[in-house]
């Protein structure tokens, strides 16, 4: 069997890049790759020193290059993408030039402000890029480095979740609409929009997510102004998909998303989405997505009184069609296949 090594800042966590990882090291079992998880940080294989984001000093080469021993072929998770740690970047670029790498853009650093200064990814010639949305397809194309898109997937079939225990758990009676928010309390997740959208429409805002980046009293003012139609955080022993199954639609109002997981698990959970058109949101409409405006209360609070079941079928069949997990195997197999690796 073929080896292959996963690099990233940090792997086997509940970050974004974490689960979306995941989902590919799966898909490559599945083809018969022998995995190897590589970081900083994390449930991995290899955990080497200097790699984590908010390490100070760098990865040294040797260890770096003993962690990638005997592997054919090396997937960079938003290591090369995300200059968190520029010196852990330049450390792996200088490692894998001229090894086969498919390098996996989750972000890039002219999409952050605070890292706009930064240049973009590092390239080579045996190198293969792959982002997750069209539009950092294009850009990357415009600095000089050619990608192909591979969009996020999700399984399509999803457990069902405990809706009456979740409720209770959150004091929120059967006959009160509850408004999902299930991000983290960060700036660009513009929070008091989605409070906007929860009081126009009589509705109580349940935020799943902590407060990080310096939003904790901002959130805590929030939360104060929401007073009883706000909930934080999930009960002990609630999951994620007891939150979709709870609430009676879901709020995702960011300015910026890489990619927007939640939009996707919205539909898969055939829940109506309220959506502001963040940049990549708009990609994601023009597959025929049906949602509401921040500013349509009145069309939210219909959909309260009567679910429109065929628009949330709808959805979920776009999901089914474009974001199926059991599809990415035989899409990434191809994607590997262009640049001269396959499964043994």
């Amino acid at each position: 069997m073929g080896r292959v090594a996963v690099v990233s800042y940090r792997l086997g966590l509940r970050d974004g890049v974490s689960i979306e990882a995941a989902k590919w090291i799966d898909a490559l079992r599945r083809l018969g790759w022998d995995v190897r998880t590589v970081a900083g940080e994390g449930a991995v294989d290899v955990t080497v020193p200097g790699l984590r984001a908010t390490d100070q000093e760098s990865p040294r080469a040797q260890d770096l290059e003993r962690a990638l021993e005997g592997c054919e072929l090396v997937i960079a998770e938003n290591v090369l993408s995300l200059p968190l740690h520029p010196g852990a970047r330049d450390a792996v670029a200088d490692v894998l030039r001229g090894r086969p790498v498919l390098v996996h853009h989750h972000d890039l650093p002219w999409q952050r402000d605070h890292l706009r200064h930064e240049p973009p990814p590092p390239d080579d010639d045996a190198w293969r890029h792959v982002t997750i949305n069209d539009l950092s397809r294009v850009e990357l194309g415009e600095r000089g480095i050619e990608a192909v898109r591979l969009y996020n997937h999700f399984g399509v079939n999803p457990t069902p979740g405990r809706r009456e225990l979740t409720r209770e758990l959150l004091e929120v009676p059967e006959d009160q609409p509850l408004v999902l928010a299930p991000t983290r309390a960060i700036p660009r997740k513009n929070l008091h929009l989605a409070a906007r959208v929860a009081r126009e429409s009589r509705a109580i805002l349940w935020i799943l997510g902590p407060a990080e980046d310096g939003f904790d009293e901002e959130l805590r003012q929030l939360l104060a102004e929401l007073g009883a139609q706000g909930r934080h955080l999930a009960p002990p022993g609630v999951t994620i998909d007891d939150a979709y199954a709870a609430c009676d639609a879901v709020a995702v109002t960011s300015t910026w998303e890489g990619f927007g997981n939640p939009v996707i698990e919205a539909f898969v959970h055939e829940r109506p989405l309220v959506l502001y058109p963040y940049p990549v949101a708009r990609e994601l409409l023009a597959l025929g997505f049906k949602t509401f405006s921040p500013d349509d209360s009145p069309g939210l609070i219909q959909e309260f009184r009567e679910p429109d079941l065929e628009r949330r079928q709808h959805n979920h069949e776009i999901v089914r069609r474009h974001f199926n997990l059991a599809d990415l195997p035989e899409k990434l197999s191809t994607i590997l296949a262009a640049c001269g690796a396959s499964s043994r």
